[in-house]
């Protein structure tokens, strides 16, 4: 699939969490229904394995290791998880094997102790970033309250994914003060400083994301997921025509690879790999601009090295 040996570097991987989506409503009947039954068409849909993301309760294997399985398995060189039960948790699993995982904080911004808790995150316990849902997130992004969260990260130069748009399954969350991209615009104009990736291509909001990044420079694009979000829009999408857009208008070093991958029995969706790659092909991308994607702008983010056999292109951004 890649010259010279190439290993993709898969930004957007999740560990067991704990999170509450949608409140009190989410739990109607209907919706719960209604959610299990788009969810079973999805999983035949793209032939995933029954079970979800729950880990298969006969494998008594640790399930950091089954994670060096998988990659294994399909040549993958690392993965970066964005979550986990708690920042020390995910401290704990990286610290197996860390020439193949990195980690981001995840935990509430709008915590009195965000900013301390981040600063311990990153400078005790090793984590590369910080992981954030807009429509989870209950105060603006540009509260003065967390002023102390965006300084620490901006003089770090340490990357922010937060999720924009729709989130959770079907029956999710659709609507919120903070489900749209522009939400970040004044938080990532003034700290510059910050990579901010957003996932899935803005999950509903492509126009908006692109706008972003438009404006801020420092904004980057995460393609994680199936995209199957690109449906529900009343206008037609497909894989190739985001990748194709995003790519004229940004550019190959604003746009990182991600799977979303969360647990087992599912496992590593390489599905999604060879569709993303065999779009980047199609679109006659260069083979330095496909490292770039599918790896090395990751590296560079995470302040990993960057494997000598790749292009010149990508050496450069060491």
């Amino acid at each position: 699939m890649f010259r010279n040996n190439f290993q993709v570097y898969d930004i957007h991987g999740h560990l067991p969490y704990r999170i509450q989506i949608g409140g009190s409503w989410s739990k109607h009947e209907l919706i719960e229904r209604y959610g299990k039954e788009r969810g079973e068409r999805f999983r035949l849909t793209w032939d995933f394995p029954e079970g979800g993301a729950a880990s298969s309760a006969d494998d008594t294997t640790p399930l950091i290791d089954r994670w060096v399985q998988e990659l294994d398995k399909y040549n993958i060189g690392g993965m970066n998880f964005l979550t986990a039960l708690d920042n020390d948790n995910m401290a704990d699993q990286l610290a197996h094997f860390p020439d193949r995982f990195t980690g981001f904080a995840f935990h509430p911004i709008e915590a009195p102790d965000a900013a301390d808790e981040l600063k311990r995150a990153v400078n005790e316990l090793g984590l590369k970033g910080y992981k954030l849902f807009g429509p989870l997130t209950q105060i603006p992004f540009d509260d003065p309250s967390l002023k102390p969260v965006w300084t620490f990260l901006a003089e770090k130069k340490l990357p922010v994914l937060i999720h924009f748009g729709m989130l959770g399954h079907a029956g999710g969350i659709v609507h919120h003060p903070n489900i749209n991209p522009l939400a970040i615009f004044n938080t990532a104009r003034e700290y510059s400083d910050i990579p901010f990736i957003i996932p899935h291509f803005g999950a509903g909001y492509f126009q908006e994301l692109l706008h972003l990044c438009w404006s801020c420079p420092n904004v980057l694009i995460d393609t994680s997921g199936s995209n199957q979000w690109v449906r529900w829009m009343p206008y037609e999408l497909t894989l190739e025509s985001l990748f194709r857009k995003t790519y004229e208008l940004i550019g190959p070093e604003r746009i990182v690879f991600g799977t979303d991958a969360s647990g087992f029995p599912r496992g590593f969706p390489y599905r999604y790999l060879q569709d993303q790659v065999r779009v980047a092909r199609e679109l006659r991308f260069s083979e330095d601009d496909i490292e770039l994607i599918f790896g090395n702008n990751t590296r560079r983010l995470l302040g990993l090295p960057i494997p000598q056999e790749a292009g010149p292109e990508a050496k450069q951004t060491k």
